[in-house]
This record gives structure tokens, C-alpha cells and sequence, in this order.
């Protein structure tokens, strides 16, 4: 979300979660912390409010926090450098001063380790949304690509908490992704997109309403 009057819209239309990009990295539909918390207070008691971080530096994570303050902590950046150890301290740090946050970690689907990942990050997360990954894209996520559902599936079957299937979904095909993976919730980003003439985006809130429909019928 980009907008309050976007994301209302959004949240008219069934949505459950809601994204903002605090950042100031030129990632897909960013913004700056004071306009992602003005949609943040916008939101509340509407939907639940997912701030996304691509940041290494812990600090930078905890400073965007404390910005926007967000339901949802939505960690993305690469997992070499936030390793599961990483997010345990992440997590000591920020649920004292937040205890209502929620850590949700973004899985790397770029194959069978994508197992591995998951069972590291397990202890140290509430969530865990399952995402492709473009090379052209920092972080996880954004890539507007499927990935191996089997995969997702087994992550699903494995875990206990609550996944999130991402990566390429749109209002065609989130039916049949429900049906092979089961998740507990579904994301798009790319394919409920309204590309802008001069670069960038905006949400399409007709996609985004055909989207939770058939999410819903499936």
C-alpha cells in the first residue's frame, strides 16, 4: 500500500493483511516511514498491518519498528545475513517494547533447502510467508513468479505455524494454488498490480477483489 485512501480501498475489499515498504532502497512500492505510518493508523481496527524490512542491520529494523508500528514485522532480506540466531535477538529486542508484534519470516522457494530454512527459523517466528525469489529484486519476494508447490506443501505439512503461500499468485490461479498447497493464508503483490506510465505502481482494487473472491470460493 501506498496510499491511505489505496489502502482502505484494499481493506474495503476483504483484505485481511495489508503490506507497506518503509524503505528508501528504490524497492517495489516503497515509502517513506511517515506515510507508511499514516496508513498504519489509518488501518487500524481494518486490517492488520504488515511493515516489510529487506534492512541486515537489526538496528534499522528496530528504528523502522518504532516508526510505523505495524501488527506484523515482515522479514525478507536475505537469510544469510538474518539468520534464524539474527531473528531471536530481533525478537528479545522488539517484543518487550511491542508484545502484540508478530515476526513473520519470508522462506526463500528456490528449492529443497527451502525445507532446511524453514525448521531453522521455526522457533524464532509467527509466521512464514513462502516466496520466490527474482534476481532482479532485493530481498524475497516481489518476483511475480510461481514456485514448486510441492514444496510449499510439504513446508505446510511440516510446520506449525501458520503459512502463508506467495510468489506469482493472481485471481486465475490462487484457486489452484490453494487446492495443491493448503496454506493458511494467500499474498499477491504483482498480479493485482496497476503498472504506472512513468515506472512504478499502484493497486488494482478490482484485481484485488477478484483475488480475495476466489481465495474465498476456494
Amino acid at each position: 500500500m501506498q496510499t491511505v485512501s489505496e489502502a482502505l480501498a484494499a481493506a474495503a475489499a476483504g483484505v485481511d493483511y495489508l503490506g507497506l515498504t518503509p524503505s528508501n532502497r528504490g524497492l517495489p512500492g516503497e515509502i517513506d516511514f511517515a506515510t507508511a505510518r499514516e496508513i498504519a493508523d489509518a488501518l487500524k481496527g481494518k486490517a492488520q498491518r504488515v511493515a516489510l524490512s529487506v534492512e541486515s542491520d537489526l538496528g534499522a529494523i528496530a528504528d523502522m519498528v518504532a516508526a510505523v508500528q505495524p501488527d506484523v514485522l515482515h522479514l525478507c532480506g536475505n537469510i544469510s545475513l538474518v539468520t534464524p540466531e539474527q531473528v531471536r535477538v530481533l525478537r528479545e529486542k522488539l517484543l518487550p517494547l511491542y508484545p502484540q508484534l508478530r515476526i513473520l519470516q519470508a522462506i526463500p522457494m528456490t528449492g529443497p533447502e527451502a525445507l532446511d530454512h524453514a525448521a531453522a527459523f521455526e522457533p524464532y517466528s509467527d509466521l512464514f510467508i513462502l516466496d520466490s525469489v527474482a534476481a532482479h529484486i532485493g530481498g524475497i519476494g516481489a518476483a511475480g513468479v510461481t514456485h514448486d508447490w510441492s514444496l510449499s506443501r510439504e513446508i505446510v505439512k511440516r510446520s506449525k505455524l501458520p503459512v502463508i503461500l506467495a510468489g506469482g499468485l493472481g485471481p486465475d490461479n490462487v484457486a489452484a494454488a490453494i487446492a495443491a498447497v493448503q496454506p493458511w493464508a494467500v499474498d499477491s503483490l504483482t498480479h493485482t498490480n496497476k503498472p504506472l506510465p512513468e515506472g512504478g505502481f499502484r493497486k488494482d482494487i478490482d484485481k484485488i477483489a477478484a483475488f480475495v473472491k476466489a481465495a474465498g470460493a476456494a
